[in-house]
């Protein structure tokens, strides 16, 4: 099992779905989680309920879609914690509309979720790991691998640009010790990125 006691991991969109899950099994492993979501309701319920088993975590309110608060996030976390080991773009909307009848506010905000605020934080974040001369960037991007799924046109469509941001963000950072990866296994997405992170 891949160590990562003491890690720091920031994660977006960690209240709720995969990116709560997450949060919690690092927590167990040891890991200082940085938990960010744009609402602090459940992302403050998830810090007290991992502080409460013995971990180690605080919240970051943040919309990583726009620029100021990605790079004020990173900002912040880094200058609470001194680094930023892990970062896990899990933040992701997924409006269940078919095409014809999708609002444009509705397109936008898929995209600017789902592929800028992760561009966002790679770039913000990838120039602190690069500094540092380590670092790993996990994309989430569930749902690509499965194929056509009905009125998900917006949500596979920026998912679908978040897998070559992920590759081209890869073939740039990974000289630097720095390494981007797409998880699309959906089904079990935990035991895929402590896969990825054993072979770093």
């Amino acid at each position: 099992m891949i160590n990562l006691k003491d890690k720091v991991v920031l994660i977006t969109g960690a209240g709720k779905g995969a990116g709560r899950a997450l949060a919690i099994a690092f927590a167990a492993q040891g890991a200082i989680v940085a938990a960010n979501d744009i609402s602090p309701n459940n992302v403050e319920e998830l810090v007290t309920e991992i502080i409460a088993s013995g971990g180690k975590a605080n919240a970051f309110i943040e919309d990583v879609a726009k620029k100021v608060g990605g790079q004020f996030l990173v900002k912040a976390v880094e200058d609470e914690f001194g680094r930023i080991d892990i970062l896990v773009n899990h933040a992701a909307v997924e409006p269940h509309m078919s095409l014809l009848n999708m609002d444009e506010w509705d397109w936008h905000r898929t995209l600017d979720v789902n592929l800028t605020g992760a561009f966002l934080m790679t770039q913000s974040a990838g120039r602190v790991m690069k500094e540092q001369g380590h670092g790993a960037i996990l994309n989430i991007v569930a749902g690509t691998g499965e194929g056509s799924k009905k009125d998900a046109g917006a949500y596979l469509s920026s998912k679908a640009g978040l897998v070559v941001l992920s590759q081209q963000a890869d073939l740039e950072l990974s000289p630097h010790g720095v390494r981007v990866y797409a998880i699309e296994n959906s089904v079990d997405i935990i035991n895929s990125v402590i896969s990825i992170l054993e072979a770093e």
